[in-house]
């Protein structure tokens, strides 16, 4: 009996686990990313905000949708996005609501992120 109660422990704490991640390590303030927490700087994954990977296209597209150059604009901003996980709000500039999205630089030293 108590093996089965052991058992049964054990897998809620999994349940738990897999339903409820928690995050540890210096990740940094978070926040910051479109259609995220509010102002201020990102931490994620790569340096960003708090975007998951599959809200990058609807937000890119949002972002590029007024654009005469929407091909290049979508192709550099979801890869700025699977890097930084923030886009900026809008349709240009708010770079300073995505750090990542605003450092990252060209070889040329031009900016990557549209």
């Amino acid at each position: 009996m108590a093996s089965k109660a052991v058992s049964l422990l054990v897998l809620a704490c999994l349940l738990l686990a897999v339903a409820f991640p928690v995050v540890l390590g210096g990740r940094g303030g978070g926040g910051g990313g479109y259609g995220g927490g509010g102002a201020g700087g990102g931490g994620g994954a790569a340096g960003g905000g708090n975007l998951k990977p599959w809200e990058c296209s609807p937000k890119c597209a949002s972002r590029c949708s007024r654009t005469q150059y929407a091909k290049a604009c979508l192709t550099f901003c979801n890869k700025c996005c699977a890097k930084c996980l923030c886009v900026p709000p809008g349709f240009y500039g708010n770079k300073g609501a995505c750090p990542c999205y605003n450092n990252w630089k060209t070889k040329e030293g031009g900016p990557k992120c549209p």
